[in-house]
């Protein structure tokens, strides 16, 4: 996995042993870039603090892929409207990212999406307590990227962390993001494209 060779060395090892086996469950995310002039923005979710998976996490809007989708794009714009209102056909995706298999099973496809505003977005109560937006510049700029172990249940867990005024962007939302960066900083190789 390609988002492990980022964190180096031992966390490397740790971060690819912690995954679960395959097989994986499809699972897509949308990672919507407002564009708004000279300064865009992306547009983030706090998780409900009731969700089986990841509660009260920030998250980009996604989910799993289901059988009515026609790609794992398509679940990813479907969840995005569902979750925070956004039309899809506001929507221009612009690429994929590296896969990101989650400790929960998940193999998450992230989709790129520019956003052009206005746009009116509304959180679903089911599933996202708020949304926010983030700098891309904040997010995109390397001493903001943190990453660490900890321990739970006797085993060290790698992970990615952008912290953001009161809202601790981790984990698979902060790995993507990072894997963002990594493209964007014109070295597309270290992080390669996952087929389909």
């Amino acid at each position: 996995m390609a988002i492990a060779r980022l964190l180096g060395g031992e966390a490397a090892r740790l971060f690819l042993a912690d995954r679960p086996p395959a097989p994986h469950r499809p699972a897509a995310v949308l990672v919507p870039i407002l564009d708004h002039p000279g300064a865009p923005t992306v547009l983030l979710t706090r998780r409900a603090h009731y969700l089986p998976h990841h509660p009260g996490q920030i998250s980009f809007p996604g989910g799993r892929v289901e059988a009515q989708d026609a790609s794992p794009q398509a679940a990813a714009l479907r969840e995005a409207a569902e979750e925070t209102a956004l039309d899809p056909a506001r929507v221009e995706v612009v690429g994929r990212l590296d896969d990101y298999i989650t400790v929960t099973g998940f193999r998450v496809a992230p989709f790129v999406g520019v956003v052009t505003p206005p746009v009116t977005l509304r959180p679903d109560p089911a599933e996202v307590d708020s949304l926010f937006e983030v700098p891309l510049a904040f997010l995109m700029d390397e001493a903001n990227h943190q990453h660490g172990v900890r321990e739970k249940d006797g085993k060290y867990r790698p992970y990615f962390a952008i912290p953001y005024g009161d809202y601790y962007i981790w984990g698979a939302t902060a790995g993507i993001l990072i894997n963002l960066h990594a493209v964007l900083d014109g070295n597309p190789g270290a992080v390669p494209q996952t087929p389909a």
